[in-house]
Formats: C-alpha cells, sequence, structure tokens
C-alpha cells in the first residue's frame, strides 16, 4: 500500500514537472538526462568556500589585520541581509501586519548581532598591532561603508538624515539635492582643523552620491517610515519594533563603535586621527547627529536626552 501511494506520488510529481518545463517550451526529458550527469552538490560549492576564504589579503605582515579584514568582511554580510530584507517589505506590493513584524525582527536580530559582534574589535586585537597596520590602509575608512548609507535611505525620509542644525531650513519634500548635500555623514570626514573634505570623503562621494540620489528618489514614497505611516500607524507591535530598530541603528551600533574608536585612538592630549582623518569625535556620538528614522516614535524628552540611556548603560 505504501509502495502504491509512492508511485502515484511520483507520478504527479513527474506530471506537474511536465507542466511547469511544457509551460516554458521545454523538454523534460532533457533536464532529466542532464540530471543523471549532473555531480552531487556539495557545501564548499555551495557557499563557494575556497572563494570566500581567499578574500582576505592583509597589507602588512601583522597577524591581527586579518582579524580586522575579517570582521569588516563580516559585518558587511550583516548589512547585505538587513538590505535584502529592506528591499523585501519596501517592494511588498500588499503588505500585512504579520509580514512586516516579521520582516522587522529579522532587522533587528541582525542589528543585535552587529552590536554584540563589536567586542571582537575592542578586545580581540592587540592595540599595538592596530596602531601600526592602520597607517597601511590610508585613505580607506569604516566610513566608506555604502551598504550603511543605503540602510538609512530604506528605512527613512531624506529630511531625517539631514545634518541636525540644517534639519529646520529644509523640508520633508523639499529639494533632494540641498537635502543630499545636508547629509549628516558628510561632516564625518571632515578635518578637525579645517572642515575640509577629507580624500575618504571625495573619494566616497565621487563614487556612490549618484547612486545615493537614485534611491533617494525611488524610496521618498516607499521607505519603512512611510509604509509604517500609511498602514501601521495605529499597531502597537509594529511600533514597538520600530522603536527598537531605530535604537539600535541610530544608538547602540553607534555607541559600540565609538567604544572601540575610544579603545584605539582616544589618548591625551590629542586623540589619535582614525583611518581616512574621519571626525569620528563628532561623528559617533549619537547625541551630537540626533538621528531618528522614526520620530514621530519618540517624545520630546526622549529626543532631548537621544542615547542618553545608552550611553549610561554601557559606560555607567
Amino acid at each position: 500500500m505504501n509502495n502504491s501511494g509512492s508511485h502515484a506520488d511520483h507520478q504527479e510529481q513527474v506530471r506537474k514537472l511536465q507542466q511547469k518545463y511544457a509551460a516554458m517550451g521545454q523538454d523534460l526529458s532533457s533536464y532529466l538526462d542532464g540530471l543523471l550527469h549532473a555531480d552531487y552538490l556539495t557545501y564548499w560549492d555551495y557557499i563557494h568556500l575556497d572563494t570566500l576564504l581567499s578574500l582576505q589579503n592583509p597589507k602588512t605582515q601583522f597577524p591581527d589585520e586579518k582579524i580586522f579584514i575579517v570582521y569588516h568582511q563580516i559585518t558587511e554580510l550583516y548589512f547585505h541581509l538587513i538590505l535584502w530584507e529592506l528591499e523585501q517589505i519596501t517592494e511588498h506590493k500588499q503588505i500585512t501586519a504579520d509580514f512586516f513584524c516579521a520582516r522587522l525582527d529579522r532587522l533587528i536580530r541582525y542589528f543585535e548581532q552587529l552590536e554584540h559582534s563589536f567586542s571582537v574589535m575592542v578586545s580581540g586585537m592587540e592595540k599595538e598591532q592596530f596602531l601600526k597596520f592602520r597607517m597601511s590602509l590610508l585613505p580607506a575608512s569604516g566610513f566608506q561603508s555604502a551598504q550603511y548609507r543605503m540602510i538609512e535611505l530604506y528605512a527613512t525620509d531624506l529630511i531625517n538624515l539631514v545634518s541636525v542644525e540644517s534639519r529646520e531650513a529644509l523640508t520633508e519634500y523639499g529639494d533632494i539635492d540641498q537635502q543630499l548635500e545636508k547629509l549628516y555623514w558628510r561632516s564625518g570626514a571632515t578635518e578637525l582643523a579645517t572642515g575640509a573634505k577629507t580624500l575618504t570623503l571625495k573619494q566616497f562621494e565621487e563614487k556612490y552620491m549618484k547612486r545615493f540620489r537614485e534611491m533617494g528618489m525611488r524610496l521618498r514614497q516607499r521607505n519603512l517610515r512611510k509604509i509604517y505611516l500609511a498602514h501601521f500607524a495605529d499597531s502597537k507591535d509594529v511600533r514597538q519594533r520600530l522603536r527598537q530598530f531605530d535604537e539600535l541603528a541610530n544608538v547602540r551600533w553607534p555607541l559600540a563603535h565609538l567604544k572601540s574608536a575610544g579603545h584605539y585612538l582616544q589618548k591625551d592630549p590629542q586623540d589619535i586621527k582614525a583611518t581616512g582623518g574621519t571626525n569620528w569625535q563628532k561623528y559617533l556620538p549619537p547625541r551630537f547627529q540626533k538621528i531618528m528614522f522614526f520620530p514621530e516614535l519618540w517624545s520630546e524628552e526622549e529626543k532631548r536626552e537621544w542615547g542618553k540611556a545608552a550611553i549610561t548603560k554601557a559606560y555607567g
């Protein structure tokens, strides 16, 4: 009886395959012949393990530089996952609260992993090695992570990414080029003394600003904030998740980064410059930038004290 049922199941599967390939004008028999000759899939081939492990190319002989490279590659892979979820959310035609919350939960998990992973940077390298090999990396900098800027564009309106001192002078639906010119992070790669753009910033802008502008235009009516306001403004579950995502991305992640930078670069009487000459002292602290993806979800007191609770918890 079981064999008969199994045979019938196989026949049904073959019938469905025939229909699938016939719909594409293809012959199932030819594909089955190809399957007979195909090799079995292996784990290492599926994830391209050999290629993956060949992508670490230190510029110096210091052993800890490999840790530095691998950590940043892992970070970019997490950013890639975050962008994948954001793309699914913003392109969904008939989005439901269940789908939205499930994807937000994924975003939260990824950012929690990123936050906790910074212990690899803070405690996982010898300071003396880092301060030496970092000089061989100029003008490259983690500041040049385009994927993180794309996450911001997917998450909220451009006006919420404008530097705090310029925000009131611009409007949500104002000139996109004016908004792009005043993006908060563009002041993060300027020389402390003169305010001039570093080579790090010039390289980054030249490579990515056109793409950022295109994304900003495409997502103007379809970013995470817009979807929330249009469909889920009354959902307590959605609001709770968006607040958590906002704090992770704009407070806890920058603070973890700040802790790492401080561990290696803070020095009396004058701090050591970050790779690329980026202005990390002004750029990383959340209280200076006050970047919030969803400002309507925070009270005026929470906005004034942005990041304070997390700082107290992290630093005592």
